[in-house]
């Protein structure tokens, strides 16, 4: 199953992060299947690559609640499958 999920970045105390579809069973900073957003909470900037996403979002991936979150903030609709909680 492949979800997308956050994969640190950057150094200490100044993280940034990496919006990732990545399989399940890889670590975090494992090796991912396709970039497809970006997220500085410090500056708090987000860029994300919505085609990329609602493609892995067609073919079932699950985002985790974090990403989910910066979905819904950016308006990328979600099915009520994919709206809940893990």
């Amino acid at each position: 199953m492949v979800k997308l999920r956050l994969k640190r970045c950057g150094r200490k105390q100044l993280a940034v992060y990496r919006i990732v579809a990545i399989d399940v069973r890889s670590r975090r900073e494992g090796k991912d299947l396709r970039r497809v957003g970006f997220y500085d909470p410090i500056r708090n900037q987000i860029v994300l690559n919505v085609p990329a996403i609602l493609y892995f979002l067609e073919r079932g991936a699950q985002p985790t609640g974090t990403v989910r979150d910066i979905l819904n903030r950016h308006g990328v609709k979600l099915r009520p499958n994919q709206a809940k909680l893990n």
